[in-house]
């Protein structure tokens, strides 16, 4: 059922009760917390940008990292209230509390199109235990919820779920609405031929993906670790390659679906492979490519696909209309195992006809150090949150929404 968004109520001269996702990457440079990535506050300005510009009184809640539920400074969400005043070039109100007197306060203050910027919510640890009388005291701070932490989404905390519950009207934001329309509507029915590229560590980890995207894809590419546990279903050998021996059967179940059901299901036909890797140290030795075909022998590693593979995948994605791509081609953090992962980004960019859609995680940052992000239709802000919503389930966040009549 689609949801009610911000446009759908009015919000001049009331208390909107905002959540964002602003749990962003940081360096400590010089004794400060800086930001090194602000594309999750960029994308909740539309929201933010709305509700000023219609009057609102905007109370912003979000998490920053784990605080474990107790105040931890290296955790505080200021640094954040400080560019986000440089991106909406207006001020943004700090209180640093969440709830109490100075919260009160500063809402009792308030004047139209203000917005101030609550305390991490994890410093309280009723926050993730989604403690009822929490998420009550949360939405006396507003009249209007609007949720647009896609990226928190998927977890039932106070602030995310708890908190829809207790006010007039529980909405999303443009944020959310756009997360939704790509990752769950324009799945619905994709333009064909509809590829889907999963990679990443552990066919566990994606099991479910893979089993409901085989009722919709056309075709599926399978690289990242996960490759491994499915060349040993086929009998090949992986050497030392990270690999799950204990869900061969349900990869061979998957393989079996496919072929049931028509769908093409690419494996590598070759790989990047190395005798010795130190993720630590960001470094690989010595390193060759298979021949295609070629299992990996003993004392080798699986760290990338190959140029083959490369090949071949690209040419499905040259000819799709609808892509989807959760998880990296292999260890891309480091350079010499990075090929593989930045050319199914590049392949990705160059068919400009085609729905491209990022589902958050290691992709995203793959597509931005490719350079690529801007030739791309749509990059998710959530990775758990996306891996949930394309395995079909129910985000406890946008459940608890107001539903469109």
């Amino acid at each position: 059922m689609p949801k009610l968004t911000v446009r759908d109520v009015d919000v001049t001269g009331k208390r909107v009760l905002l959540r964002v996702d602003f749990n962003v990457p940081v360096d400590e440079r010089d004794g400060k917390q800086v930001i090194t990535d602000d594309t999750r506050i960029r994308e909740s300005l539309p929201t933010i940008n709305y509700l000023r510009e219609h009057g609102a009184r905007t109370i912003i809640m979000a998490h920053f990292g784990r605080p474990k539920g107790k105040p931890n400074p290296k955790y505080s969400l200021r640094p954040v209230a400080d560019h986000l005043h440089t991106l909406i070039n207006h001020p943004v109100i700090f209180s640093q509390d969440v709830l109490g007197p100075t919260p009160e306060r500063i809402i009792e203050h308030m004047k139209n199109g203000d917005v101030a910027l609550l305390e991490n919510v994890r410093f309280h640890e009723e926050e993730e235990k989604n403690d009822p009388a929490f998420a009550q005291a949360l939405a006396k701070l507003g009249e209007i919820y609007v949720n647009d932490a896609f990226g928190a989404a998927h977890r039932a905390h106070a602030s995310t779920e708890g908190v829809a519950h207790y006010v007039p009207k529980a909405v999303a934001g443009f944020l959310m609405e756009k997360e939704l329309t790509y990752l769950q509507d324009e799945l619905q029915n994709p333009a064909r031929p509809f590829v889907v590229i999963l990679g990443g560590a552990k066919v566990s980890d994606k099991i479910s993906v893979i089993d409901r995207l085989l009722d919709r894809a056309n075709t599926i590419l399978i690289g990242g670790a996960m490759a491994y546990t499915f060349s040993l279903a086929l009998g090949k050998t992986v050497g030392k390659s990270l690999s799950e021996p204990d869900k061969v059967n349900t990869a061979k179940a998957a393989l079996d679906k496919a072929k049931a059901r028509g769908v093409k299901f690419l494996l590598p036909v070759d790989n990047y492979i190395v005798e010795h890797l130190d993720f630590d140290a960001k470094s690989v030795s010595p390193g060759r490519y298979t021949q295609p075909g070629e299992d990996i022998p003993d004392g080798w590693e699986g760290v990338d696909i190959g140029p083959e593979t490369v090949k071949l995948f690209a040419a499905e994605v040259a000819g799709a209309k609808t892509v989807v791509w959760n998880g990296p081609m292999g260890v891309f953090e480091i350079k010499e195992c990075a090929k593989g992962t930045f050319a199914i980004a590049e392949a990705i960019a160059a068919n400009s006809g085609c729905k491209s859609i990022i589902g958050g995680g290691d992709s995203v940052k793959a597509v931005k150090r490719a350079g690529v992000a801007d030739k791309v239709t749509f990059i998710s802000t959530g990775g758990g949150a996306s891996l949930e919503l394309l395995e079909g389930k129910t985000l406890p966040g946008v459940a608890a929404l107001a539903d469109k009549t």
